[in-house]
């Protein structure tokens, strides 16, 4: 594998039980629904205009059943399933029987616009075509079987003449990045350098040709990061998932390549997304216009878009520049997103799920319209098990069934804990094992066998910690010489953050955090409007592990101001006290419709 997965081991913790519910559950709960509304018997290519009882193909759909493909080979790869192995093999029967003589392959193109391939820059056939890429890699590890990944090899080859060589395509990038990434993957499992020059091209061309000048109406050529050459941009621009898949094949790229200046560029993005465009989640891309970044500290609470997809793409984005860059910074975003603003996409029972994460509902809001038919507009208060645009749901397919890529890397034969998990690394001589709750507490218990020398990553959450050895300290890891039995204590404590006084939603508010977690109230346990909410500075907490949610819930004290039945009235300094209950955010919205907020009052 590409990264770090067949080498690691999950053995228990919130991340093992994640893992097991998408094993058991959620890649069955998509498929379903995948196989119900067409998107997999679409790879026959039998849709014709007269077609009465199948459904014409979206544009998008090779990318569902490819995501969804690529987490089934994951589990595959550690769980052999032949259920799955059977499901893919017959969308790989109906890709050889359909592709074209060239290596063309799409299933929309192919039944709906034949005579219209590679002429409509904003269609996706090159971000489905790498999400397919992606799925035969992850496919061909799995299984060893490379039929999947010839007949990939064949459209690359395809791909590569008409953009790279001839130029005869009507644009000259994709409008949605996605294959940047999956020639990076391609590269590395074949080794041939054809891929690695494809990405060089699809990144070096973007912002940079006569071609791509064309966007989609009402809207600018930043909106897909094609305004200015990709080593010139500056901040995160446009839509958000978009812009984080061209930074993850960036990073990847750069760090591959030794391309400084595509690197600087990479740090320079970073340090926009998570310093002024980041939710607290680990969310980004903050409207549904666009499903976009707007400008710095535009973070609103109730109307947050922060689509699933945005915070999973934050993740590979960060995660391949940790594996470039070893600075803390990077391992603290992707924790961030795994425990918050990702996870926050999927329902405890692993069968519904969200594209917009929002960090504050106010029901009230939803009906307050009385005499008209309009609204506005607001994200949904309860999960679907399927979209018509239903990118999120393979999405977390792919990452809940390949969490060990994010645990450990190596570089320079310095071994990195990156992520904290009750887990195992083995590789030859070496082995690392982590006995651990985490994030139920900081305790991590850690046994080393053959290496030389370990890098702990110090989350920046974290105020104090103690360690059994001796350490030097750089850029958020401790690094130990020689480890064998490592005790490390991080301390984990409820503290309330505050946000920069520019994000102007969460003015004078403060949100909750138990070490990497984030909090919010629902009103199903609080009783009241949570506008009303006061958390005292004190908090005086008192955690509770939760069996429902897998994670430490809070409850802290708090105040409601006391308020008569007047509309308006002068100003007074009553407070009635109340426990204030708190769960995870990531598991909002599993109890019904109710008010939430991550951001409290506070006195």
């Amino acid at each position: 594998m590409d990264f770090c997965f067949d080498n690691v081991k999950l053995n228990g913790g919130f991340l093992k039980e994640k893992s097991e519910l998408n094993l058991n559950t959620t890649i069955y709960a998509v498929y379903d629904k995948f196989k119900k509304t067409g998107r997999f018997d679409a790879f026959d290519c039998k849709w014709k205009e007269d077609s009465e009882d199948i459904p014409m193909p979206h544009f998008f759909w090779d990318s569902d059943v490819a995501k969804w493909i690529e987490g089934a080979s994951y589990i595959i790869a550690k769980h052999p399933r032949k259920d799955l192995e059977e499901i893919i093999e017959k969308v790989i029967d109906s890709i050889e029987k359909t592709q074209w003589d060239d290596g063309y392959f799409n299933i929309y193109f192919t039944t709906v616009a034949p005579d219209k391939r590679f002429s409509d820059r904003n269609c996706h056939e090159l971000y489905c075509a790498g999400h397919l890429m992606e799925a035969a890699v992850a496919y061909y590890y799995a299984t060893g079987k490379d039929r999947f990944l010839r007949l990939m090899e064949k459209y690359a080859e395809l791909i590569n003449r008409v953009f790279v060589t001839e130029h005869s395509a009507e644009f000259a990038t994709p409008g949605h990045e996605e294959i940047e990434i999956a020639l990076m993957r391609m590269y590395r499992c074949t080794g041939k350098s054809l891929y690695l020059d494809m990405c060089d091209y699809f990144l070096s061309a973007r912002g940079n040709n006569d071609k791509d000048k064309y966007i989609m109406d009402g809207m600018y050529e930043n909106y897909n990061q094609s305004d200015r050459p990709v080593r010139e941009l500056e901040s995160a621009e446009g839509h958000a998932v978009r812009a984080m898949y061209l930074y993850t094949a960036m990073a990847d790229y750069s760090k591959e390549t030794g391309d400084e200046k595509m690197f600087k560029a990479c740090q320079r993005l970073f340090d926009d997304t998570v310093n002024s465009k980041m939710y607290i989640t680990g969310g980004i891309g903050s409207t549904h216009i666009g499903e976009a970044f707007t400008i710095p500290y535009d973070l609103p609470d109730e109307t947050a878009y922060a689509e699933t997809c945005a915070s999973i793409g934050l993740m590979f984005f960060a995660q391949k520049m940790l594996e470039a860059e070893p600075k803390g910074i990077y391992g603290d975003i992707v924790e961030k997103a795994i425990y918050n603003g990702m996870i926050s996409g999927l329902s405890l029972d692993g069968k519904s799920f969200f594209y917009e994460n929002p960090l504050s509902i106010d029901t009230d809001n939803r009906k307050k319209f009385t005499c008209t038919a309009a609204s506005e507009r607001y994200p949904m208060t309860v999960r679907a098990e399927v979209f018509s645009c239903s990118c999120c749901p393979p999405n977390l397919n792919r990452v809940l069934a390949s969490f060990e890529r994010f645990i450990y890397h190596t570089d320079k034969n310095i071994w990195f804990v990156d992520q904290y998990c009750d887990s195992e690394y083995s590789d030859g001589n070496i082995k690392i094992t982590q006995k651990t709750d985490y994030p139920l507490s900081g305790s991590i218990s850690l046994s080393v066998v053959g290496a030389k020398e370990i890098a702990l990553r110090i989350p920046s959450w974290c105020d104090n910690f103690t360690v059994n050895a001796d350490y030097s300290a750089k850029d958020g890891y401790i690094y130990i010489k020689n480890p064998q039995n490592i005790e490390l204590r991080l301390e984990m404590k409820p503290v309330l953050y505050t946000a920069n006084a520019s994000v102007s939603d969460c003015a004078n508010k403060a949100a909750l955090m138990l070490g990497p977690v984030v909090y919010c109230a629902e009103g199903i346990d609080n009783h009241v409007k949570l506008h009303r909410i006061y958390l005292s500075k004190d908090l005086n907490a008192e955690i509770k592990y939760s069996n429902e949610f897998m994670l430490n819930t809070i409850e802290a004290d708090g105040y409601i101001r006391k308020s008569s039945e007047s509309l308006y009235e002068p100003l007074t300094e009553e407070f009635e006290v109340q426990r204030i209950k708190l769960i995870p955010y990531g598991a909002f919205a599993n109890r019904g419709e109710t008010d939430m907020k991550v951001w409290l009052n506070y006195r």
